[in-house]
């Protein structure tokens, strides 16, 4: 649907070609699931001019150079081999204007309701005198649209009640409305969003759908399918999905947490003040211009010199160069010394992001994942402090404060996506679009080694520079894999705000669990509202709002439908043991970020046509409000 304010031929042209294809894609989806899948349509859309007048294809009456005049579309029904269309036929009215509103209210204007109810007891009596009388004459619906929004105007009533004065038609018309007619409003709902792209599945499409099939109904009696057998049979496959995952004997499961040295639950307090190993042991700081010798078990010792210092969370974050190669800047991270025997929260942080994302690097690269899009693995080992060293074995260490304090040293070095939202704002729908794409090719390699990241969120998702001939290309990285998940027993980080839905009730994660929380990262650097939670109550609480009132696929399909279709996709997967189709996924990416970006543009006919079949539609998960 085209966007532009000015009413032009050209526009008003593409909207009545876009309105077409909506409707048509509606009947024909409705028809084909509920009436019969094969054989021809027995509908066909039409416009008209005004009460009374002939009917034309859109093509047609555009060519002919009556597009001003037109007033809408109609759904017919197909009368025989009979070419000849009369208003007896309508099946249900669609009114197109430049504007539906009442002013800057989100209701209809007076004008737009009269014009509705006008053709909508002109349809009324056309059934009733009609000889066929094919279409039940009780009830009409007529949608009204502009560009961006849209409503449904139910007109009913008992046309025997009607007492027709001759000298003034519309002034009994006007009385039977009044005294003896129901007519029915439904809410103005967002139908188009800002692209022009339709909102399916959300509230004013759904309203659409459903007038237009109880529309069917009045015409062609009852479905072969019901609404209900339907969704009694999505229940069932929600159902046979919770119990695949187990979450009917896990439905109170608790966030499993660690007790350090104390069995009661009491609450200790400690004092630090007079112990001399803490007082002893502060983490090491390295300044600008140090240099630092690493002891890597691998590769011997290797020099590096800090160039920037900044804090990242709850580790020490360097950028530093080996002596070997001054001209590549390099991310050092220093861990938490050794000595420390009751690791505070913030040691323990130091030890998953030098440590274990050590230990999960080393895996990747041994089985073979290698990919540009993931960080590598530089050099690892231990600090080799100056002066004597008097530890007694390779791995044991003195009584000096650096000695043995563990260093990981990886490739490459970037900005992380908090600092550069604060910085700059909303990502456009370009670099959206390339961070989700870069992303699910890291977890996509990642998988393949059965590794799930475990804590995407803004602070662990770096945005590169490469240099490639002579145009700079932007590479977003997933980093800080030290909380990845390599079995079943391992723990992923807990985030409040990015963490998915599973992980937050059940302290662990599910197949989507990463999509999930990169759906809500892209939530995040599109500028989405993300209300600081205070407790895991809350944070589920949100998710399950946000997925049931679909604010979140609003929002990113105001950004691009295909982040819209991916959200989608992501929530009816979420809570269950299916895992991501990371291939298609990067594959239609892959045509909207490096094509010609025609894939991302417009209508995106194929997208929705996929989305649209009945056996592929997604189907409300965990997340939606089922599963927690």
């Amino acid at each position: 649907m085209p966007c532009s304010p000015l009413a032009s031929k050209s526009v008003k042209e593409d909207g009545y070609h876009a309105l077409e294809d909506f409707l048509h894609v509606i009947v024909n989806g409705l028809w084909r699931t509920f009436w019969r899948k094969s054989g021809p349509l027995p509908f066909s859309l039409s416009c008209f001019h005004h009460p009374g007048s002939k009917f034309y294809a859109v093509e047609k009456a555009i060519s002919r150079g009556r597009l001003e005049e037109l007033r809408g579309l109609a759904l017919i029904s197909k009368n025989g081999n009979n070419l000849k269309v009369h208003w007896n036929q309508v099946v249900e009215l669609v009114l197109f204007r430049q504007n539906i509103l009442s002013g800057n209210e989100l209701k209809l204007s007076v004008s737009t309701i009269c014009e509705a109810l006008f053709y909508g007891v002109h349809i009324l009596i056309s059934r009733c005198l009609s000889k066929s009388r094919t279409i039940s004459d009780d009830s009409v619906f007529i949608m009204v649209f502009d560009s961006k929004f849209g409503a449904v105007i139910k007109l009913g009533g008992d046309l025997s009640k009607l007492e027709l004065n001759t000298g003034d038609p519309y002034q009994s018309v006007a009385h039977w409305i009044k005294c003896h007619a129901e007519v029915l409003l439904s809410s103005v709902e967002t139908i188009w969003n800002r692209l022009g792209n339709a909102n399916w599945g959300d509230l004013g499409t759904l309203q659409v759908l459903l007038a237009a099939f109880y529309s069917i109904v009045q015409c062609n009696g009852p479905p072969r399918k019901s609404i209900s057998s339907l969704a009694s049979a999505h229940s069932l496959r929600l159902q046979k999905r919770r119990i695949e995952c187990r979450l009917a004997e896990n439905e109170h499961a608790k966030i499993p947490y660690q007790q350090y040295g104390y069995q009661h639950g009491e609450i200790v307090e400690l004092d630090h003040s007079d112990n001399p190993l803490v007082k002893n042991t502060s983490h090491l700081k390295l300044r600008q211009g140090e240099i630092l010798l690493l002891e890597d078990q691998q590769q011997g010792q290797k020099s590096f010199q800090i160039q920037e210092s900044f804090i990242g969370g709850n580790y020490f974050l360097y950028g530093a160069v080996s002596l070997d190669y001054p001209t590549q800047l390099l991310t050092l991270y220093v861990g938490a010394h050794p000595s420390r025997l009751e690791p505070s929260w913030e040691d323990m942080s130091l030890w998953y992001q030098v440590q274990r994302q050590t230990k999960v690097l080393n895996i990747l690269k041994h089985q073979g994942v290698s990919s540009k899009y993931l960080p590598e693995v530089i050099a690892s080992g231990r600090i080799l402090h100056p002066g004597p060293c008097k530890k007694q074995s390779p791995s044991g260490r003195c009584d000096h404060p650096w000695c043995g304090t563990p260093i990981l040293v990886t490739l490459p070095v970037g900005e992380p996506l908090s600092y550069i939202v604060a910085r700059d704002g909303p990502f456009s729908s370009d670099y959206a679009l390339r961070c989700c794409r870069d992303c699910l090719v890291a977890l996509r390699s990642a998988a393949t080694a059965s590794v799930q990241h475990g804590d995407i969120s803004p602070e662990n998702i770096i945005r590169v520079f490469n240099m490639q001939g002579t145009r700079h290309k932007v590479l977003y990285i997933p980093v800080s894999w030290g909380r990845a998940v390599l079995e079943d027993r391992d723990s992923p980080a807990i985030n409040l705000q990015f963490s998915s839905s599973h992980a937050l009730q059940h302290g662990k994660l599910c197949p989507a669990s990463d999509a999930e929380s990169l759906v809500y990262l892209l939530f995040f650097v599109t500028g989405g509202r993300m209300h600081p939670q205070d407790s895991i109550e809350s944070a589920l609480q949100w998710r399950e709002k946000s997925w049931a009132t679909r604010s979140i696929q609003q929002h990113l399909g105001e950004v691009s439908p295909l982040l819209k279709a991916f959200s989608d996709y992501v929530d009816s997967l979420c809570g269950t043991p299916y895992p991501v189709d990371y291939d298609i996924w990067v594959k239609r990416l892959n045509r909207a970020v490096d094509g010609s970006g025609s894939a991302d543009r417009g209508k995106m006919i194929e997208e929705v046509a996929t989305t649209l079949r009945p056996e592929n539609v997604a189907e409300s998960s965990g997340t939606s409000g089922g599963g927690t």
